[in-house]
């Protein structure tokens, strides 16, 4: 869908007709001096319309617009479709934020996750209202912070709530947040944290209809997961494995990567290390879920990237759309208007 070109057409022969538009202009050119000629040799003949000389403007506009509206009707009949982005059926998002001892790092000032939490509350705020949101906390462990909600302010509440913990489980967060997301899916979320497979029997309005028990990746519009991490997972499960999963039932897993690639030293409790954004999981988490990866250096940026992924839900499914009847409206409106000026300026349609 991607590389498919901005416009096609559907009977792309004919545009051929577009031809005829030149010879036209052609004739009616001549058409136009000899009458003016006639005007000029026989000035006692009453020649409607050519008693006056009529200005270049009034003399050329009408038959212009009136060859405008030829191609356009032209370019229907072809019947024009173009690529465009379409409203989206959103109704839940999953933030899963990473708390781990990483995310207090200063790289982002004042820290990432007082950066994280800033940007996630305006993200919340830009939400439509009948999009329902909510909270996992991901650490050591994973656990939903705020069940999906539309009262925004329980989900402000729950997110200016959380502190950093010790461990990443990254793979516990996505898979307890799909859960969330799908809580009539059948997802053993157990058995996966204990290494087995997470897939239950698929629901009907989740299954990719005539592709067996598998989803297309990103084909389910409902709902989306948004992760907030720095990529350094440590513990649980793997996150490509929830990735994975999450594909399987074709919900997109949009991640935002917080920190810098060089990183930071953090020191805490007598013992320091060395921070960096781990960019690696994060793409590939958003690539298999057909979804994006965004990533932020600053406390700034990452609000925009947060409005961005915001226009991106509100608007995030691309498809073809037939666009004839705008360019049959088009050429009739510019034939409409290039007889009204004819019968302003001349009495007549010229």
């Amino acid at each position: 869908m991607e590389n498919l070109p901005a416009l096609s057409f559907l009977w792309p022969k004919m545009l051929w007709l577009l031809v005829l538009v030149p010879p036209l202009a052609f004739c009616y050119w001549r058409l136009d001096r000899l009458r003016r000629g006639m005007a000029l040799r026989y000035p006692a003949l009453d020649v409607v319309g050519a008693s006056v000389r009529p200005s270049r403007l009034r003399r050329v506009l009408p038959p212009l617009l009136l060859l405008l509206g030829l191609c356009s009707l032209i370019v229907a009949m072809a019947r024009p479709q173009a690529l465009m982005m379409l409203p989206s059926r959103l109704e839940t998002v999953v933030l899963a934020m990473d708390m781990s001892g990483s995310m207090r790092a200063d790289d982002i000032k004042p820290t990432r996750i007082y950066a994280a939490q800033r940007a996630a509350k305006a993200f919340v705020d830009g939400q439509p209202a009948n999009v329902s949101v909510s909270v996992v906390a991901v650490a050591g462990a994973a656990a939903v912070v705020q069940s999906p909600t539309r009262k925004r302010e329980d989900v402000v509440a729950a997110i200016e709530r959380l502190e950093p913990q010790r461990g990443t489980a990254l793979g516990s967060g996505l898979i307890i947040a799909l859960a969330t997301l799908l809580p009539n899916a059948g997802i053993d979320v157990e058995r996966f944290l204990d290494g087995g497979s997470a897939r239950g029997p698929l629901s009907p309005d989740l299954s990719a209809a005539g592709r067996g028990d598998a989803a297309v990746p990103g084909s389910y519009p409902s709902g989306a997961i948004v992760l907030l991490s720095d990529g350094q997972n440590n513990t649980g499960p793997d996150a490509l494995k929830a990735a994975e999963v999450a594909a399987g039932y074709g919900v997109r897993i949009f991640t935002v990567g917080v920190g810098t690639p060089e990183g930071t030293t953090l020191s805490a409790d007598g013992w320091s290390m060395r921070v960096r954004l781990d960019e690696d999981v994060l793409k590939k988490v958003a690539d298999m879920t057909g979804a994006q990866y965004f990533q932020a250096q600053d406390a700034g940026e990452l609000r925009k990237v947060y409005r961005s992924l915001s226009a991106r839900l509100a608007f995030d499914k691309r498809d073809v759309v037939e666009i004839t009847a705008l360019f049959t409206a088009l050429g009739a409106l510019l034939a409409v208007l290039s007889g009204l000026l004819s019968l302003w300026w001349y009495g007549r349609v010229q």
